[in-house]
């Protein structure tokens, strides 16, 4: 079975990048791409009493009319969710991408998640929802929790679309960092691309060793990497160098080597996400 890239719309100013940046990795996989919208449980009608002491045939009318306000409010929220599959379905019509489904839930978007990654071989989500403009400072909660639980690669689409290129790997040898050498390696995503590994740190033997490992791992694969390590704190050394040297988008593993795993996710990672201007790959 085919793995599918899954992309997360919603109603904010990130949909757009999502879905061309969805488009972006279908063309490179030749994956399909299924788009997901869900309505939470906060856009579904509430069942509440709002007719308080009102008496006889009063409060029935009012109780009827408050029922078919609920109906049509439901009905309202379910067509501007299907709005907003049409629209992204669009984009990536445009963009050439032949093979996309849509998809309306109802519920919880990380449950939705759990339920449909099985078939993903990644998940696009942007940076921040629908109150991005209001919350510039800070990721998105569902972001973070979807971090948090999901076991593919979560792409994070930047604010806005440019051709990726060149590539930096933020590696320190952990577990996450591993797997995302060897994910890359794997994928056809990344072929053809400037790869750069980096780390961030003291020059030690353990650290060009690691880098030396990550660099033939991708060698086998047909991927000419750069290696390099880079003094400072992390976050702040890697916010630079993607800053300075034009990368077009960060691959890295959402937990540190050493840090222990917390409800939330690695504050490195945290801090790249929230301040990078360019799309980052988390991996488990």
């Amino acid at each position: 079975m085919t793995q599918k890239v899954i992309a997360l719309v919603d109603g904010s100013i990130y949909s757009a990048s999502v879905c061309e940046h969805a488009a972006w990795i279908s063309a490179r996989t030749e994956a399909p791409v299924e788009l997901i919208h869900v309505l939470g449980r906060r856009e579904a009608p509430e069942k509440q009493d709002l007719s308080g002491s009102i008496r006889l045939g009063a409060r029935t009318a009012l109780l009827e009319e408050l029922a078919e306000l609920d109906a049509q409010r439901a009905k309202l929220t379910s067509y501007r969710g299907r709005a907003i599959l049409d629209d992204a379905r669009k984009i990536l019509d445009e963009a050439g991408v032949t093979e996309i489904t849509t998809r309306l839930r109802h519920g919880d978007i990380v449950e939705t998640v759990a339920e449909v990654e099985a078939d993903a071989r990644v998940i696009v989500i942007g940076k921040r929802g629908e109150a991005a403009d209001f919350a510039k400072g800070h990721l998105g909660s569902n972001l973070e929790r979807i971090v948090r639980t999901a076991h593919k690669p979560i792409f994070v689409a930047s604010r806005a679309f440019k051709p990726i290129e060149k590539v930096m790997v933020a590696y320190d040898g952990g577990v996450s960092a591993m797997k995302a050498i060897d994910h890359i390696a794997r994928s056809p995503l990344f072929q053809g691309l400037s790869i750069h590994v980096v780390t961030v740190g003291a020059v030690t033997a353990e650290a060009k060793k690691n880098l030396e490992d990550a660099k033939a791992q991708l060698k086998a694969a047909g991927i000419e990497a750069e290696t390099r390590v880079v003094e400072g704190r992390p976050d702040e050394a890697l916010g630079k160098l993607v800053e300075g040297e034009n990368f077009d988008m960060v691959v890295m593993g959402a937990y540190g080597h050493s840090r222990i795993r917390s409800m939330i996710i690695g504050s490195t990672t945290t801090e790249m996400v929230r301040s990078c201007k360019v799309p980052v790959v988390l991996m488990r």
